[in-house]
């Protein structure tokens, strides 16, 4: 059987292409820690607010009896809240994230925090923030520590422009 030099040539190239990209999925998982969620919780979406967990007085960074902090936010439309929070660098950081609306994503500049928000579920995710990454973004304060952006990445209506807040990040 006789193949086409040209034949080969586009299988060739095409062959190389999927390796290319698979070379690349397997890069930012390992290299940027960027991996699926793992983190499958269900949640009542209409009585978010009426939750142990996401009431407004349990909103925000608390730290755990082992050391972990525990972030937790609401997104919906349009707001994020809280809108400010403060998360320490070098520290096993467990976000927590879920919307009373439509689906939003949340991302913070200058870490691998980036998810998709469904309402009907519980968004987690485990990181260490590095503050050397967010340093060469954010903005520096005063105290040493750095602002970024936390922002909704997903549009969810006409107010998304207005879906941001910011995470502070302390040095170690």
């Amino acid at each position: 059987m006789h193949i086409h030099p040209l034949e080969k040539r586009w299988a060739a190239i095409s062959l190389l292409l999927v390796g290319t990209l698979g070379g690349l999925i397997v890069y930012t998982a390992v290299a940027m820690s960027i991996h699926p969620p793992s983190n499958v919780e269900a949640i009542d979406s209409t009585r978010l607010h009426l939750t142990p967990e996401f009431s407004e007085e349990n909103l925000g960074v608390k730290r755990e009896k082992d050391g972990t902090v525990v972030a937790r936010v609401v997104m919906a439309r349009f707001m994020v809240v809280p809108h400010e929070i403060t998360v320490p660098a070098g520290v096993p950081i467990v976000l927590r994230v879920a919307t009373p609306d439509v689906v939003h994503g949340l991302h913070v500049a200058g870490t691998n925090i980036g998810t998709q928000v469904v309402p009907g579920y519980v968004s987690q995710v485990r990181t260490t923030i590095d503050f050397a990454s967010v340093a060469r973004i954010g903005v520096r304060n005063a105290d040493g520590s750095v602002t970024v952006p936390l922002f909704c990445n997903e549009f969810c209506g006409l107010g998304h422009q207005s879906m941001w807040g910011r995470v502070i990040v302390t040095p170690k």
